[in-house]
């Protein structure tokens, strides 16, 4: 299948995307249709790395985007790898221009760990 254009774009995280992708897994095996090598492997990812469920996840996005110094794409990319360490979140801020306090580190790790 090629690709021919984008109808549209839209920032999903990665539990979400999982789920997308079983539904159509589900609709292709109910059609007996084949799966490709690169959409079983697409499955195969989405389910090792999703750590929570698409609700939770799209709340904590929401969460995080209303903090100060928070973009969205640092919001779904946080949601996406859910850190635990005060490490893992510096290193998804490393490019940015400004450096985040202990106490809003801190409050990024307590909200992944409310949604997990």
């Amino acid at each position: 299948m090629k690709v021919k254009g984008i109808i549209s774009e839209e920032k999903v995280t990665l539990p979400e995307m999982r789920s997308v992708l079983l539904r159509v897994e589900s609709e292709r095996l109910a059609a007996e249709k084949e799966m490709s090598y690169e959409f079983r492997r697409s499955i195969e990812h989405a389910n090792q790395l999703s750590k929570t469920d698409p609700e939770k996840s799209r709340d904590l996005v929401s969460e995080l985007i209303k903090m100060e110094k928070m973009k969205p794409e640092i919001a779904y990319r946080i949601a996406n790898i859910m850190p635990k360490t005060r490490d893992e979140v510096r290193a998804i801020f490393a490019k940015e221009r400004f450096t985040l306090s202990p106490e809003e580190i801190d409050s990024i790790i307590e909200l992944v760990i409310t949604h997990y």
